[in-house]
């Protein structure tokens, strides 16, 4: 509410009484982010950035936490969600030298191609024919295809998606992940997947780094590191793929202006960022002390932005949508399992 101001001259000037601030909020998210690292040492087969979204929803339903969360800490909890999202994606790109990823070969990278692209079109008419509201089926897709709660982040970005949407999202995405730690070691034999192929077969279905991890130690170093370098192919595809939501919505919207006036910028700043750091980290100039800082700080920023998404979870709204998306989910997870499946029988 305004207060009326009159000085002299008779002119009545308006000021603001309160201008909300967004520390609080910040300040929760970074502290939301330092407890999931705190259960993530206590329980290591936790990754951290689920245990942010898990915390994230928690505090947004705790009887007391929730009145905080919700009013006073909202502004800064959503700022999170956004910029320390695109910081921590730009410094992603440092963990991505290409010259590891091609190392697997042509086949390889055939493969995780033909991975992302069915996924991703399969979930996203799927959730069109389900009838998922928003920008779901997007987000979903995007998930699923590339890497997890970050993928949607980043693609959040540019589609100017529902804060509800993207929580809920992440919600769904990071909770068929969780379960991938649990389910797909025991289905290692029954396939007939040696330790290398496992992890391939992890590295193109498993949807956010630390699950992949989480799922793929199970069998061995072997396996491991062919899952994280199959990984990095899949997080490769995540600038690309953003720049074509970009390139498609501004079609789609072609004539609108942004609030500023201007067009918006056909590919996000973020995502040239990504690029950038992705090139550096190519030439291998970038010192291993370096490397490793931006490893830290890309994890607690995606952390704290991932506290900040979660707590905008509404469980009754998310319940009354819950059947359609996790219908969604377990589709999405068989289509992406299986064609990873075939893809790893067909190139190992």
């Amino acid at each position: 509410m305004a207060l009326l101001n009159r000085p002299q001259g008779g002119a009545v000037r308006h000021v603001s009484r309160e201008t909300p601030t967004s520390w609080p909020g910040l300040a929760t998210a970074a502290a939301g982010a330092l407890l999931a690292w705190g259960v993530h040492r206590l329980l290591p087969a936790v990754p951290l950035l689920t245990a942010s979204v898990v915390l994230g929803i928690a505090a947004a339903h705790l009887p007391r936490v929730r009145t905080f969360v919700r009013g006073p800490a909202r502004p800064g909890l959503s700022l999170a969600g956004r910029r320390l999202m695109r910081i921590g994606i730009v410094l992603l790109g440092l963990g991505l030298g290409l010259k590891e990823v091609l190392r697997l070969g042509w086949a390889a990278v055939a493969m995780v191609l033909a991975v992302v692209a069915v996924t991703f079109l399969g979930t996203l008419w799927l959730g069109r024919r389900l009838g998922l509201r928003g920008d779901q089926p997007l987000l979903i897709a995007t998930g699923y295809s590339i890497c997890g709660a970050s993928a949607i982040g980043a693609v959040s970005q540019v589609s100017g998606s529902d804060e509800e949407d993207v929580a809920s999202s992440v919600a769904l995405v990071t909770l068929c992940g969780t379960l991938a730690i649990a389910v797909l070691p025991l289905l290692q034999g029954p396939l007939g997947l040696t330790d290398p192929g496992f992890g391939r077969w992890v590295g193109a279905s498993v949807h956010d780094v630390g699950q992949v991890v989480a799922t793929a130690q199970t069998a061995g170093p072997a396996a491991l590191g062919e899952a994280v370098l199959v990984k990095l192919m899949r997080v490769a595809l995540l600038a690309p793929l953003v720049a074509a939501v970009a390139f498609a919505l501004r079609a789609r919207r072609r004539g609108e202006r942004t609030a500023s006036g201007r067009r918006p910028a056909p590919v996000p700043l973020f995502v040239a960022g990504f690029l950038v750091a992705v090139a550096l980290r190519t030439t291998g100039l970038v010192p291993e002390a370096a490397l490793e800082w931006s490893r830290t700080a890309q994890e607690g920023l995606l952390a704290a932005a991932l506290f900040g998404l979660g707590s905008a979870v509404h469980l009754p709204s998310l319940a009354r949508t819950g059947g359609r998306a996790a219908l969604l989910g377990l589709g999405a997870w068989v289509v992406v399992a299986g064609v990873s499946y075939a893809g790893v029988l067909l190139t190992v």
